[in-house]
């Protein structure tokens, strides 16, 4: 039996803890399965925090979230706390917390097409048929964090809003060569994305890439593109790519174009990775489902644990170094969809629509019959 990994659980608000519940029994599963098991830690974060602490995180859980392996994350917010609660302590501003402080910098959003739900995307079924591609997003930088930012009253009365975009020569260095090396374990071509034609900082970000392409990573296809052709091309046909890297706003933009080319937000996994220790070989890393947490049918047993799931083998495999693990996680997920489970979300004519429980069940019953 391999040492336990340390995992910290934060469930968080809405549907969180629901989709939550069924992961935890894939954990269980593995535990008794397989060779992998974990010392789980579990803690409130969001508004559930707000709530029983006055904050949308406690230093002591950041605490926690430095000492664990990976942090696996459910959702945060709603409309209990909507312009209800100091923005400081806004739901959300407990997981900007852990992505800053964690210096979580590197966010991957992959857009998998599952066979069994290419009728499902808005688009034809010959475009995103077989589609397998990754966003890789620069987290902790660029206009969301640039200063100076806010609002001020000019000598003439009237209000300016001023938001800054800001990236340093190293900010872009290591986000480009963590692309590069996903790009080396999928189909070898990078695509980096900026807006060079009429931003001082997509110059800056062009000329970055294509030296650490040229210098580093000769081996490894590489293009520029422009963002609004990007966004583009990722509807007019989205497997000519692999793994786009591009800055914080344009990444935020441009992953959530690609989700919808997979049919449903609750399919969609993410991870969030930080640098990795030189003397450790560990790095700090967040997991959590691409959905929000859906305030309409939360408590309702309607929920996707899909998305949450597949997040969890994400972690299998570039935390716990288990990529077997996380095969079969998605095995059994690729297999239930296609003998015809549905949740509502992703409901289509014709097949068996679950409830949470149900789909929980069905996984389980699935990674029974693959591992014999």
């Amino acid at each position: 039996m391999a040492s336990n990994r340390k995992l910290l659980i934060l469930p968080g608000d809405g549907i969180g803890p629901e989709v939550m519940t069924q992961v935890r029994r894939v954990i269980d599963w593995l535990g008794k399965k397989r060779t992998i098991s974990f010392d789980i830690e579990e803690d409130l974060v969001g508004g559930a925090c707000y709530d029983a602490h006055g904050v949308s995180i406690r230093d002591e859980t950041m605490e926690a979230a430095f000492a664990a392996d990976a942090v696996l994350f459910g959702a945060a917010g709603g409309p209990k706390w909507d312009n209800k609660v100091p923005r400081e302590q806004r739901p959300e501003a407990g997981l900007l917390r852990l992505r800053k402080d964690l210096d979580l910098f590197a966010n991957l959003r992959p857009a998998l097409v599952f066979e069994a739900l290419a009728d499902a995307s808005t688009l034809k079924r010959e475009v995103v048929e077989g589609l397998d591609i990754m966003i890789l997003r620069e987290l902790t930088s660029g206009v969301y964090f640039g200063e100076p930012r806010g609002v001020e009253t000019l000598p003439d009365g009237t209000r300016r809003a001023v938001d800054t975009q800001s990236y340093t020569e190293p900010e872009i260095e290591r986000i480009v060569r963590v692309g590069f090396e996903l790009a080396r374990k999928r189909r070898n071509k990078v695509t980096s994305t900026e807006k060079s034609n009429v931003m001082e900082t997509g110059a800056f970000w062009r000329e970055i890439a294509g030296r650490i392409a040229k210098d580093e990573f000769p081996d490894v296809e590489f293009e520029h593109m422009l963002a609004d052709n990007c966004g583009m091309q990722l509807v007019r046909n989205p497997k000519q790519f692999d793994v786009i890297v591009t800055d914080n706003l344009f990444g935020d933009m441009l992953s959530d174009v690609a989700a919808m080319l997979t049919g449903s937000l609750g399919m969609l996994p993410s991870a969030s990775l930080g640098a990795v220790d030189e003397t450790t070989g560990k790095r700090h890393a967040l997991y959590e489902p691409v959905h929000g947490s859906a305030p309409d049918i939360t408590g309702k047993n309607l929920a996707n644990p899909i998305a949450t799931l597949l997040s969890f083998a994400m972690a299998l495999r570039y935390s716990f170094d288990a990529p077997e693990d996380a095969d079969l996680v998605e095995q059994a997920v690729d297999n239930v969809l296609a003998s015809g489970m549905r949740t509502a979300d992703i409901m289509q004519p014709g097949k068996a629509r679950v409830s949470t429980d149900v789909m929980g069940d069905t996984l389980l019953r699935e990674l029974d019959k693959l591992v014999g």
